[in-house]
């Protein structure tokens, strides 16, 4: 078992995780609405949290809506930084090509993962250091595992 961190939370449905080892607790839906096929919506959770310093949380989506409905969080990993204190809301992308997506109050439609977050000092230098990758970039490394 980690570490437990308390989040003070405002909340209209508090996060749960669905089993003791998820990474994620489920965000849910504080509105009911439509997202049509191709098209996004700013969806409401109700939930605002006080992250301690040092913490970000990251919203992703629910890998049974992304596989069965084609339904992603467009900005994934959305940030929540440690001083925000508004109301978390998921931007929910439909890539269905057909059919639009209904979401309900209290519907599961995204994660959020709470995690300590480390600041970086960025030490300006005229070259980098050598690497195995180099400056390969997407798709330098291939797709086949056989390659």
């Amino acid at each position: 078992m980690t570490d437990l961190v308390e989040i003070p939370i405002i909340a209209d449905q508090v996060p749960k995780y669905a089993h003791f080892d998820d990474a994620g607790a489920d965000l849910c839906a504080a509105e009911a609405l439509t997202i049509a096929p191709g098209e996004r919506a700013l969806v409401s959770t109700g939930v605002a949290i006080a992250l301690p310093e040092g913490y970000a949380a990251f919203v992703v989506p629910r890998s049974g809506l992304a596989a069965k409905k084609g339904i992603t969080v467009l900005n994934s990993p959305g940030t929540v930084d440690a001083g925000y204190r508004g109301e978390i809301k998921v931007t929910l992308l439909n890539t269905d090509r057909s059919e639009p997506f209904e979401v309900a109050i209290g519907d599961r439609i995204a994660q959020m993962i709470v995690t300590p977050v480390s600041r970086a000092v960025f030490v300006p230098v005229s070259e980098l250091s050598e690497s195995v990758r180099g400056a390969g970039g997407f798709g330098s490394t291939g797709v086949s595992a056989h390659a």
